[in-house]
């Protein structure tokens, strides 16, 4: 008989330890009943309080209303590229959610989805993301990387609640002008010459050349410390993105060997 092995049964659905994580693994089962003030289907409220990662499996193309709403100790969220859409609610309230890996296939993200994920400090935004609906990242208190590509469509008051939005120069006088220009202000942070580190850190599947040759034409690693204006330096954006391949530690070894003349 063959040992399974850990790599094998990731794709296994249900819940058991994976990595020393009591661990989800998600395949299209509905997990909740009715609206927000439903109620939770298969596993009870004390299991579904107990997940500390979910994985979504490979073949997931929907995640359903209010899938994980209150899941209170969830810390980790990564989703198979199959997934397109993210429903109302799926993921609110899940206070502890530091870390989230969204598909690079997703299309939508409905409203309120990470409302109240108090813990939730950056989110990066696939390309294929076409539209972020309403009060998303609502009350994400700690929320102050938030990368948008310039073709997502961003709903009203997205980010209320942020640290980004109190980082904001924007000044409310009109609800809905106040609206557009945050959204137009959160996609353009760092647009400006100065900044190319930053953009090319925070992008979808940063590459290592032209981040190398933006700390080539600066001249000096320090570029990897500048901040920009809400206070966010390359470093931690390109430590934070999780589809980046190459770290800082890869680039700092290849520019001094390159001063040292080894390359």
């Amino acid at each position: 008989m063959r040992v399974q092995t850990e790599e094998w049964r990731r794709f296994i659905p249900g819940v058991r330890m994976y990595k020393g994580k009591k661990t989800l693994f998600y395949n299209r089962e509905i997990l909740w009943g009715g609206d927000e003030f439903g109620h939770p289907l298969i596993y009870d409220e004390e299991e579904r309080d107990s997940w500390e990662v979910i994985i979504i499996l490979p073949g997931v193309e929907i995640i359903p209303e209010f899938t994980f709403c209150d899941c209170k100790n969830i810390e980790t969220v990564i989703m198979a590229d199959t997934v397109r859409r993210i429903e109302e609610g799926s993921f609110r309230l899940c206070e502890k959610v530091h870390f989230v890996k969204l598909s690079t296939s997703l299309e939508y993200i409905g409203e309120s989805v990470f409302q109240w994920c108090k813990s939730l400090i950056s989110i990066f935004i696939p390309p294929s993301c076409r539209q972020i609906d309403e009060c998303a990242f609502m009350g994400c208190h700690k929320l102050i990387i938030f990368h948008v590509p310039q073709n997502t469509e961003l709903g009203n008051d997205v980010i209320v609640g942020t640290k980004l939005i109190h980082a904001s120069p924007i000044v409310f006088h009109d609800h809905e002008e106040y609206n557009i220009e945050t959204n137009n202000w959160i996609k353009n942070i760092n647009n400006e010459e100065q900044y190319a580190l930053h953009r090319a850190c925070s992008c979808f599947n940063p590459l290592e050349d032209i981040i190398y040759e933006i700390v080539q034409r600066e001249g000096s690693l320090e570029v990897f410390n500048r901040k920009n204006s809400i206070g966010i330096t390359p470093s931690q954006y390109l430590e934070a993105n999780p589809y980046a391949k190459v770290t800082e530690q890869k680039i700092i070894n290849r520019f001094v060997l390159e001063i040292m003349g080894e390359l």
